[in-house]
Formats: C-alpha cells, sequence, structure tokens
C-alpha cells in the first residue's frame, strides 16, 4: 500500500488516534448535551509534538460577531457515543473566557496571553514553569 493510500483510506475501527483534519469542525458541547461551538483549528506545540489548545468557534451568525476560544486541551474530553469534545463551561465562563475576534490574529508567541489561558481555565502552561 502506498502512502497516498493510507492517508486516504477511511477509518474502518475505534482506535486513540485521531488525523487532525478530523478534528477540525468537531462539534464541542457542554456536559449537558448543548452545543457551545465546534473545533476550528489545534494548536500544536512544535518541539514537544502535543496539542497544547484547540481553538473553538463560539457564536455570531453567519460569521457575524463569531469568536474563537483558544482552550487548554486538556480541558476538552472526547465523548464516543456523541461523537462530539465535551468541556465544562457555564455562559458566564464562556462570555469572560480569554478570546479573539474572528478576523482577529491571537499572539501565540506572547506567553503572557498563554499564561492569562492557562490561569483563566485553572491549568498548568504545556511548556512548564
Amino acid at each position: 500500500m502506498t502512502t497516498a493510500e493510507t492517508i486516504t483510506k477511511g477509518e474502518t475501527k475505534h482506535h486513540a488516534l485521531v488525523a487532525s483534519d478530523r478534528v477540525e469542525g468537531t462539534i464541542v458541547r457542554r456536559l449537558s448535551g448543548e452545543r457551545i461551538g465546534s473545533i476550528q483549528r489545534l494548536m500544536i506545540d512544535k518541539v514537544g509534538g502535543n496539542v497544547a489548545y484547540a481553538v473553538l468557534r463560539f457564536g455570531g451568525f453567519l460569521g457575524m460577531g463569531e469568536k474563537h476560544l483558544p482552550i487548554p486541551w486538556e480541558r476538552l474530553k472526547f465523548d464516543m457515543t456523541r461523537q462530539a469534545y465535551l468541556v465544562s463551561l457555564t455562559d458566564a465562563e464562556l462570555a469572560n473566557a480569554p478570546s479573539y475576534a474572528a478576523g482577529a490574529d491571537f499572539d501565540w508567541g506572547d506567553r503572557s496571553e498563554q499564561r492569562r489561558l492557562h490561569d483563566f481555565y485553572g491549568t498548568k502552561p504545556f511548556w512548564g514553569m
């Protein structure tokens, strides 16, 4: 089997690994099952190779008013039954979470902004301290 065949062949059984393009667009729900958004992209630590953040596409209508919320990867849990990522966030937390507008850029090299994300979500920074 060639490399191209391996990449394009559909998954036939469940396993622990998932291709990044299959994560993008996956629905994110509250523990109650309520849909709150979808994953726009993953941010991967170049050196360590681990997923650091999932960027949640949230709110808006037809792209207007849409926000992007970087969430530390460890806060998301995949639910096989719902085929969605689950996160425990209240309305107030969603409204106050560090975010950026859909058309804006986030400075992924700014450690102070990343610390703010981890402080908000109560997680340890992926790079250690």
